[in-house]
């Protein structure tokens, strides 16, 4: 074997999971990162996505780094901006700048000889000994496929690009798209638009959840008793793990019942109309699709200057949308509230593992990798929120912390000269997709609706088994599961 050897690690992207990346890696002693990100700024979704109304719908408590809390969260689920800043506060406490290059895409990286090389838009960078994606998973905006949609004469442009420049107040403005986003900028906006149109092809499950203001005395509390601010977290962890994560994937009943009465009673509590009601009632199981957290949008549908539009699309025009009916709708403003592609994992990047494989040749039928970490062949390579990662019904800053501990705990095999490379072996990769998909059986997402978190063949790339599973399984590596190499 080889001697206990320095490494030199590449992270890819710094967002939320890239910033911890570099954190957790310099606690285990790796000091020599080299994070490539290709805006000019941090924050990843959270710099990218700025429309009006942009909340997370996992408690403000529990979407937190566990070493950094944060006692002043503002509300019950924090705004995107909120979040941002609290990212850019322990980027600059970490000193993390000192890592990071900035405006640098990466767009290829290749294995020979025991190590990565990269290929980026400023050159070639490497060799690594070990490579982390932290990429994110909503960062290719979906657009939708609709006649006409270039004709528009008015401001036209996707959540996830949205333009700060264009003035809402008095115009007529079309929200194409009916998932969290689109809820969220419903509420925010309709009291300064002349006219809301809510292009609407699925109606959603919405639970009501008051996103009410934390008090100060609670915050001031907190920041006197860091070990209360725990046992909030440990309390909030456990409600959301246990009984709504759990029940989604089949494993708590009676919290699943409990969450189809509550949605069902919001709609029929919150709705007059019984026209509109019935319209805003899904036709699937909820939880099917990600459940919507919100306490505003069922209100704002209903003021006069907002309209929920269900006949079909049939084209765009210059001057608006026309539906099936006939009817154009006259807009000055179009927002397309459409979605991201969450499958691409690595576009447009290319990786090209032993022997010059190239992963989209590989992922051609599906993406898979053992336990969203690590992909046979693909040596040193680890991924943070990688196929079938729990990603649609956690925090994702607990499950990618997990996933960051797991891969380090890899690299420090490499570290200690135990081996000179590491990957999964296929036996074990594909004993998990096997059970995947064997356990995905048992949960909402396969009871009859079309989703996000399925991808084009049809897999639903999530995680069917509890947090208290993924944690277990988390915990340290299974080497036994792993081909460890001393030849480069």
């Amino acid at each position: 074997m080889t001697e206990p050897r320095k490494l030199r690690i590449a992270v890819i992207g710094a967002g939320a999971s890239g910033i911890m990346a570099v954190v957790k890696l310099r606690e285990a002693g790796h000091t020599d990162v080299h994070v490539f990100e290709r805006a000019s700024d941090i924050g990843g979704t959270w710099r990218d996505n700025r429309y009006p109304g942009i909340t997370c719908d996992v408690p403000s408590h529990l979407y937190r780094y566990s070493f950094a809390p944060n006692p002043d969260w503002s509300r019950v689920c924090a705004s995107g901006t909120e979040i941002l800043a609290y990212l850019r506060s322990v980027y600059e406490a970490q000193d993390i700048a000192r890592h990071v290059t900035f405006d640098v895409e990466v767009r290829e990286a290749r294995y020979a000889g025991g190590r990565w090389t990269l290929e980026t838009s400023k050159g070639r960078q490497g060799p690594f000994d070990a490579v982390i994606t932290a990429m994110g998973i909503l960062r290719h905006p979906l657009y939708p496929d609709i006649e006409g949609l270039d004709t528009f004469a008015g401001h036209m442009f996707h959540t996830g690009r949205w333009d700060d420049r264009v003035e809402l107040a008095g115009k007529r403005v079309g929200i194409i798209g009916t998932g969290s986003t689109s809820t969220q900028i419903v509420g925010a906006i309709v009291d300064r638009v002349g006219r809301l149109s809510l292009f609407q092809r699925t109606p959603q499950w919405i639970m009501r959840l008051s996103n009410v203001p934390i008090p100060e005395e609670e915050k001031a509390a907190f920041r006197r008793d860091p070990a209360l601010l725990q046992q909030h977290y440990a309390r909030l962890a456990d409600e959301f793990n246990s009984k709504f994560a759990a029940a989604v994937v089949g494993q708590n009943p009676r919290v699943y019942a409990r969450m189809e009465q509550m949605c069902v009673e919001n709609l029929e509590r919150s709705v007059a109309d019984p026209v509109l009601r019935e319209k805003l009632r899904p036709n699937y199981k909820v939880g099917c699709k990600r459940l919507i957290m919100s306490d505003d949008f069922y209100d704002a549908i209903q003021k006069p200057n907002a309209e929920l539009v269900t006949d079909p699309i049939v084209r765009i025009e210059p001057q608006g949308i026309r539906t099936a009916d006939g009817r154009l709708h006259p807009l000055d403003v179009l927002v397309l509230a459409t979605g991201y592609d969450a499958h691409s994992t690595f576009a447009p990047m290319k990786l090209y593992g032993e022997g010059g494989v190239d992963l989209d040749s590989a992922w051609k039928d599906a993406a898979q990798a053992y336990l969203g970490v690590t992909i046979p062949r693909f040596p040193n390579l680890f991924m943070i929120g990688g196929p079938n990662s729990p990603i649609g019904n956690f925090s994702f800053l607990m499950t990618a912390e997990k996933q960051c501990a797991y891969a380090i705990d890899l690299i420090g095999v490499l570290a200690a000269g135990k081996a000179r490379a590491l990957a999964p072996r296929v036996e074990a990769m594909q004993a998990f997709n096997d059970a995947v998909k064997a356990q995905m059986s048992q949960t909402v997402w396969v009871s009859g609706c079309q989703s996000w978190y399925m991808d084009r063949n049809g897999n639903i790339a999530s995680w069917p088994w509890t947090y208290e599973h993924f944690e277990k399984l988390m915990d340290a590596p299974d080497l036994t599961h792993y081909a460890l190499t001393d030849t480069v």
